[in-house]
């Protein structure tokens, strides 16, 4: 007989192999059917380069407890071949090692492809090796292009079928996607690119990975791609052919963000609201872009002037915690879509409008039961709707109510019963402790601890004196001559005055003008800087209309003198265009910009057309400053600069303790790069500010949302903090911070701190539950605000209404004090309220976490 433990170790054998058997992945139009199961499927992207191998489990339960069961991602082609045939899939970049965490999760797996991919990324995933290859046009039919895309399309495959990824393989992927919105911008390549969008289909479906294709945005996708629909509301698409199934690919969760620009958010129930009208009617799978947004680490921003932050208000924070109310909020509305999951995939729905925009939608499945959402599409007017036989419902404006039996609400998308996290960075270290002894750990009583720098000056004595590394008779174009290996490249000439010009022209002060397709320069003339330049007008819609970034500097009263004058030029880039038809071809630098020295705005040496001299890069990316352990670093304590540009600092420093996410203060800094242990945070831009105008205290939910709405934090630097992953510390031992800092700034201002709960609040309606919780082991140690009736206002700023149960306070006490998390129920007897208002009755709390 065999032995109970056998048993159960052949009991799990047998579940790892029932879990990587092979699965048949196929549709109709009303549901996607997995191993003859038909399925609705609720999607959120997560780009594994903007995380950490480290953070992607926690990522993946989190996106699994909230009601995910698909994590999507793309393949970001300028990181995997940086170099043409050089390969590099480690590290953060090995998206196996990410599909097989997804699976161990029990979930399913989309794989964008593209390999164009958009995604606010540097060039929009290319590799400037493909840009510079003789011959090539870019997303189009052009047959050196469609050779190298062929070549890497069928390298990931490949790896992902030697790793059976694919769900026909036993693994999760149940989709795969080739070219990303092309069908936005297809007109600009004319019939080329009908031509190429049809080789794309054959090119991809040629790949034999035994589960759908799709192509986003392309109204045309021949079959068997599905063609799918992108943006904040999908619920009138239809897809091009009545047997496909109705997908929404990317659903924006927010925006992102652009140095210059401000916060953008969109409300959680504006989302529910989207999605949930998007199943009412007919749609089988949606995708949130982003479930979680992340950090744009290194140079791999695009836009240009995107900022390094890529949270886009995403239901997991770019730190990865749970950003409340939308997380929870959500997590309801998956809650209800699994349970009506029969009904709406079995194609049978009749629908009752009741005008003024409200629609009831009745699915029943093959049983014969019912499930109904109830939906008012008005931006404005609530309704109250009596469906007979005493089922009488209160639907909000902008609004969908779930109807279990379509005899009991469920969830409505306008009624959040779920909490709000108002989050904290702030100091923390191993000395926290028990100062006023109120029980409380009172790390945000300390002060920063003051940081030690020392100081390297960039080294441009070669660049100044006009030395390069090459040259030419013409003003190059920055991206294609730099293989865009970094974001400085050098423009340096000279030009001679002798004395007959000198005293005919009195050019002892001239104007130096500078035309340039940006995004910034800094200008040098006999190794002084005269000034510097950024690109004016940064802002979202700039880049999503895919406008230029060029400019003119201007600076007078230059100091020339007799015999040969040294012009030395930095161009800077801030992340690669990446959208648009023929982005690609967006100059960069100089070229097709000028040069002149002009004297009394009438004399005009111009310089376009002399002798150029070159050189990539900085000096000290060279040496590898950045790198603690550079052996050509040479760093000095004395006389600590503040204000100098091109300057090098560099620190060191303790890993705040505990496990919450942890951030750099840049504030008194000007622009650059920070690097943690060698490890590239991204640019960082603390002087670069959202202008003052155009916030809102106050964001109505109701109407159509749109990326300048709702937006926060006028005035204030676009991104102050800085993500420094976990593992890039060391928790026990020094840690080094190392800047190039390009403009200027003050180090004494600059700290380490977490990001945490500091306090949770929230309200619930009558017969919901109300969840609170805190995160990184804190507790609930005070009860700030409750009460249950009619409160007033919203979280910071709760105030009692015109009756409430005396009892509310101690029994939020009661159930929450001490605790991680609690759960109130919400009910009269709960709070011993007596009342014939009843259904207006609500919970409001707000409690202290630490």
């Amino acid at each position: 007989m065999l032995s109970r433990y056998l048993i159960e170790f052949l009991l799990v054998v047998l579940a790892v192999l029932g879990s990587c058997s092979a699965a048949t992945i196929d549709y109709d139009a009303h549901a996607l059917i997995i191993n003859g199961q038909r399925k609705i499927i609720i999607a959120g992207a997560i780009h594994y380069p903007r995380s950490t191998p480290e953070m992607w489990p926690d990522l993946i339960q989190k996106a699994k407890d909230g009601g995910i069961d698909t994590i999507e991602t793309y393949i970001f082609w300028n990181l995997h071949e940086p170099r043409r045939r050089e390969y590099d899939f480690t590290g953060n970049l090995d998206f196996v090692k990410f599909f097989q965490l997804v699976q161990q999760a029990g979930l399913y797996g989309i794989l964008r492809i593209g390999p164009y991919v958009c995604a606010e990324w540097n060039y929009g995933g290319f590799p400037m090796w493909l840009h510079n290859t003789p011959g090539i046009q870019l997303r189009t039919d052009n047959d050196i292009y469609k050779q190298e895309m062929q070549i890497f399309t069928t390298k990931i495959v490949n790896i992902a079928k030697e790793a059976k990824l694919f769900a026909s393989q036993g693994g999760p992927i149940i989709l795969a996607q080739i070219e990303n919105e092309y069908g936005n911008i297809m007109d600009g390549y004319g019939d080329a690119g009908k031509k190429y969008i049809n080789w794309c289909a054959q090119m991809a479906v040629a790949q034999n990975v035994g589960v759908p294709w799709i192509m986003c945005q392309q109204d045309n996708a021949p079959q068997p791609m599905i063609n799918t629909c992108n943006g904040f509301y999908c619920d009138q698409f239809k897809p091009n052919n009545a047997k496909s199934p109705k997908m929404w690919t990317e659903n924006w969760t927010g925006w992102f963000k652009a140095w210059g620009g401000k916060d953008p958010h969109r409300t959680a129930e504006d989302v529910a609201f989207a999605v949930a009208r998007f199943y009412q009617n007919g749609g089988i799978l949606q995708n949130y872009y982003m479930y979680h947004g992340g950090t744009n680490f290194g140079r791999t921003s695009g836009g240009p002037y995107i900022t390094t932050s890529y949270d886009y208000d995403a239901p997991l924070d770019e730190y990865g915690n749970l950003n409340q109310p939308k997380y929870g909020h959500l997590k309801q509305l998956h809650a209800a879509l699994k349970l009506g999951e029969s009904f709406l995939t079995s194609g049978n729905v009749t629908w009752k409008s009741f005008g003024n925009g409200v629609d009831l939608a009745t699915f029943t499945n093959s049983s014969g039961a019912r499930f109904c959402m109830l939906s008012n599409t008005d931006k404005s007017k609530d309704t109250n709707i009596d469906l007979e036989q005493g089922r009488k419902y209160f639907v909000p404006a902008w609004s969908v109510s779930f109807l279990d039996g379509c005899n009991k609400e469920i969830y409505n998308t306008a009624k959040l019963n779920t909490q709000i996290s108002m989050m904290v960075k702030r100091i923390h270290n191993k000395e926290d402790r028990d100062v006023d002894g109120d029980g409380d750990r009172d790390a945000q009583m300390q002060q920063a601890p003051q940081l030690n720098w020392e100081w390297s000056p960039e080294a441009m004595k070669d660049t100044l004196q006009g030395k390069g590394r090459f040259k030419a008779g013409v003003l190059l174009e920055q991206k294609s001559t730099t293989f865009d290996i970094s974001d400085y490249f050098w423009y340096m000439t000279s030009v001679n005055i002798n004395e007959t010009i000198w005293k005919s022209w009195n050019w002892k002060n001239a104007t130096l003008r500078i035309s340039t397709n940006g995004h910034a320069l800094f200008a040098y003339v006999n190794r002084k800087l005269i000034g510097y330049q950024f690109s004016k007008q940064a802002n979202t819609q700039q880049m999503v209309n895919g406008d230029d970034y060029s400019f003119v500097f201007e600076e007078p009263a230059v100091k020339l003198k007799l015999g040969a004058n040294t012009i030395s030029i930095l161009s800077v880039t801030i992340g690669l265009a990446n959208y648009g038809a023929k982005f690609d071809l967006k100059p960069t630098g100089l070229i097709g910009g000028s040069v002149q020295l002009v004297n009394n705005g009438q004399d005009t040496i111009d310089l376009t057309s002399s002798t150029w001299f070159y050189k990539v890069g900085l000096n000290g990316e060279v040496k590898r400053l950045y790198d603690p352990n550079s052996a050509k670093a040479k760093w000095v304590a004395e006389k600590l600069p503040y204000g100098r540009p091109m300057t090098w600092y560099k620190t060191t420093f303790q890993a705040p303790a505990g496990t919450d996410p942890v951030v750099v203060d840049l504030q008194g800094m000007g622009k650059g790069y920070a690097w943690v242990n060698g490890h590239n945070l991204g640019r960082y831009w603390p002087t670069e500010k959202a202008d003052e105008n155009g916030c809102t205290t106050f964001c109505d939910y109701r109407g159509q949302y749109s990326n300048d709405k709702c937006r926060t934090n006028c005035g204030n630097p676009t991104q102050r903090y800085y993500h420094v992953p976990r593992s890039f510390l060391n928790n026990n031992g020094t840690n080094t911070l190392i800047l190039f800092e390009e403009i200027g700034g003050n180090t004494s201002t600059i700290s380490f701190q977490i990001v945490t709960v500091g306090k949770v609040c929230g309200h619930a309606y009558l017969g919901s539950t109300l969840e609170l919780s805190c995160q990184g082991g804190k507790e609930i140690t005070d009860i700030e605000f409750a009460s249950f009736g009619d409160p007033q206002g919203s979280c910071g700023s709760f105030k009692v209404g015109s009756y409430q149960a005396t009892n509310a306070l101690a029994a939020v006490e009661k159930a929450c004090v001490g605790k991680q998390s609690c759960g109130i129920e919400i009910s009269d007897a709960t709070f011993e309220l007596n009342n014939d208002i009843g259904v207006t009755s609500r919970l409001a709390v707000q409690a202290v976490c630490s």
